[in-house]
């Protein structure tokens, strides 16, 4: 007789450890509180206008190729991926413009620019020897800390990931320089973290993006979260929406199942939640330990950034916006303090301009655009009162009109905002976190919540607030190691 899982949460992580699961031989049933699947990674569309409203990068396919492949599936057959170039366009508060390219003969004519002394290629190679290194690890096999990546490396190796620096200071070794580093600094951005204090392994990010390239799916990314369903759907996975999880059962040490809101349980040999660790601890887990265990978890891993989303559909083309934009601070490490460490919207922020219509026709009308806008700020945990949005959409525009987007007001048609407030409300997350737990070198080495249960057996967890961390191929990835860990300590039986 098959084994039973039941996920909860059907966002990314949720769905590649659920597709896993099925193909290890479980029987699974996901139960997603919303009325779709995807979490985060959702779709918005009005007036003709279509808008992913969660991730629009994608790095690292391969993740997702790892995926279908493990149920013997070709991802060719269910998403149309193309390659972006250029990959970023930069803008700065001076009028300096920077185009992020995939080759690497461009970015150096590119970074001319700015720069004859830049050594971008020492950097590329540094970067490049991370990535290779964290490929015996990193990307595969679930870490908790730095005792379980002894096991994969020698000290040398070790060393190689530079744990003496951040981001930030990783970087300025290589560069020196003041565009140049705030552009790759802020790649740490992908999983929310803050370059002065993460650890400098994530500095691999450049290569990430460099080496392997930045990806657009046909149709939107919200595709992604189609080709998985369609995948959960062959491998006959039971998936119910609109049904928000009350408790994890448990019966002594050992999880047992899942009470849903309507009062219906789910038994199962295996719980997985993608809802976030600590939110799960504290709203899930009924008896004291719970709330006592998300308390000692919050002290080492804090929430990463949230943001102000601000979907604006346009009665016109700009043709100086590429597929992605990046309107870069006058003064990051007062950005990134006042975000990380003030908990207040930076007064002058980073605003990333997503215009997927510049790719693909069909997600805006004839002569119009389609602006994703993205404004880092701190989580709700952060801050020290409420916020008042619409003060700081005024920021946003302010700044993006002043820096080239010229009569942005009256050129929206269609507009829709997503605030931490509602980040937190749909998906759960801690504080409205974007991108999980904030990677930090003194506070948690970098490391995130361990997938597995200290508290009951047979409870997993997945998403951003685990290994690896925030993003879609690193929460795919999660899902994944997540699931292997599960056939490590559960011996489930084969179909």
């Amino acid at each position: 007789m098959k084994k039973q899982a039941v996920v909860i949460g059907a966002g990314l992580a949720g769905m590649s450890a659920a597709i896993r699961l099925a193909g290890d031989g479980y029987n699974v049933t996901m139960l997603e509180q919303n009325g779709n699947v995807g979490g985060k990674l959702n779709q918005r569309s009005g007036q003709g206008f279509t808008f992913d409203t969660g991730p629009s990068i994608l790095t690292m396919p391969w993740v997702l190729e790892q995926l279908f492949t493990s149920v013997h599936r070709r991802l060719d057959d269910y998403l149309e991926i193309e390659r972006i170039e250029p990959q970023w366009r930069t803008f700065f508060e001076d009028g300096t413009q920077l185009d992020v390219k995939g080759d690497l003969p461009g970015m150096l004519e590119e970074f001319k620019k700015v720069s004859d002394q830049a050594d971008f290629v020492e950097l590329f190679s540094y970067s490049k020897k991370m990535y290779d290194l964290c490929l015996d690890s990193f990307y595969k096999y679930s870490l908790e800390d730095l005792k379980d990546l002894k096991k994969y490396h020698t000290m040398s190796e070790l060393l190689k990931m530079d744990p003496l620096n951040t981001v930030a200071s990783g970087t300025k070794k290589h560069l020196n320089n003041k565009y140049l580093e705030q552009l790759f600094n802020y790649m740490v951005m992908y999983v929310g973290s803050n370059p002065y204090e993460a650890p400098a392994v994530f500095n691999q990010m450049i290569y990430v993006q460099m080496g392997l390239g930045i990806y657009y799916v046909k149709g939107g990314m919200y595709n992604i979260a189609r080709a998985m369903k369609t995948v959960l759907d062959e491998l006959r996975v039971t998936v119910h929406v609109n049904t928000p999880v009350e408790r994890v059962v448990t019966e002594g040490k050992r999880a047992v199942g899942v009470e849903a809101k309507d009062g219906t349980f789910y038994p199962a040999d295996v719980v997985v939640s993608n809802l976030e660790v600590i939110p799960t601890y504290q709203r899930l887990v009924a008896d004291k330990k719970g709330p006592k265990q998300a308390k000692k978890l919050n002290q080492s891993f804090v929430p990463s950034v949230s943001g102000l989303v601000l979907l604006l559909g346009v009665n016109r083309e700009y043709k100086d916006l590429k597929h992605h934009n990046f309107f870069f601070s006058d003064d990051p490490e007062r950005e990134f303090a006042q975000m990380f460490k003030d908990g207040v919207p930076p007064e002058d922020p980073t605003i990333y301009v997503g215009v997927s219509s510049k790719s693909d026709a069909s997600q805006a009308p004839e002569g119009k655009d389609n602006l994703f806008v993205l404004t880092h700020v701190p989580p709700l945990t952060k801050q020290g009162g409420e916020t008042d949005w619409d003060a700081y959409r005024e920021v946003v525009l302010d700044k993006l009109e002043r820096m080239g987007v010229t009569d942005l007001r009256e050129a929206i048609e269609f507009e829709y905002r997503f605030t931490p407030e509602d980040l937190q409300s749909l998906y759960g997350p801690n504080g409205g976190s974007i991108y999980g737990v904030a990677a930090d070198r003194k506070k948690n080495g970098g490391f995130k919540i361990p997938s597995k249960s200290d508290l009951y057996e047979g409870l997993y967890f997945v998403g951003g607030s685990t290994h690896p961390g925030g993003g879609v191929p690193m929460v795919t990835l999660s899902g994944q190691l997540t699931a292997d860990l599960i056939q490590k300590h559960e011996n489930p039986v084969k179909a």
